[in-house]
């Protein structure tokens, strides 16, 4: 189509329609195409991706949108945060702390905040402090991967509680945002 025989004109002719027809579908596509992807991304209309918990157990967590997929792994504990990537119809794609991805129906989910401890230094742990400063009294350390709840964040620090599984006693205080795995650099909420 595009390669010509000596001498034959025709090959220059169709350079520069072909050209100035992709150029024009090009930028068609590109005017058009963040609002569909716009709409895909976010069925719920909530933004993605975004962090929740599980709601229940046990969970199956599945290869694909729906109960015809193959179960992948199951969460044998309610609580588990996880982030929202991607939403199909009444089904979430899931990642977890460890980067595994699934699906999991929308109705086994909740919006209650929940993180893991994930100190900078390797091995190290993470200060619990009574307010927000790194100059307050330290009420606890928490070690690399113990799970608390969330109940604000404000860009910088996190309200938080973290006990023993199954103790009624916790403890509350505030832990440096950057040091949990369940809330984005920078993000507010309370």
């Amino acid at each position: 189509m595009f390669i010509s025989h000596a001498g034959s004109g025709r090959a220059r002719l169709l350079f520069p329609r072909f050209f100035a027809v992709l150029a024009l579908v090009s930028a068609s596509l590109m005017t058009s195409a963040p609002t569909v992807w716009a709409q895909a991304e976010s069925v719920s209309g909530l933004k993605l991706p975004r962090f929740v918990s599980t709601r229940s157990n046990p969970i199956n967590v599945r290869v694909g949108p729906g109960t015809k997929y193959d179960i992948a792994w199951n969460y044998k504990v309610s609580g588990i945060p996880v982030e929202i990537i991607q939403e199909f119809d009444t089904w979430r794609k899931i990642r977890d702390m460890d980067g595994e991805e699934g699906w999991v129906h929308q109705s086994l989910l909740v919006g209650n905040r929940a993180g893991y401890v994930t100190p900078l230094v390797a091995n190290g742990e993470v200060a619990l402090h009574s307010s927000r400063a790194e100059e307050s009294g330290v009420r606890a350390r928490l070690a690399a991967g113990v799970r608390v709840n969330i109940s604000a964040c404000d860009g910088d620090w996190c309200s938080v509680s973290a006990g023993q599984p199954g103790e009624r006693a916790n403890f509350s205080g505030y832990v440096r945002q950057e040091e949990i795995w369940g809330v984005y650099p920078d993000e507010v909420f309370d």
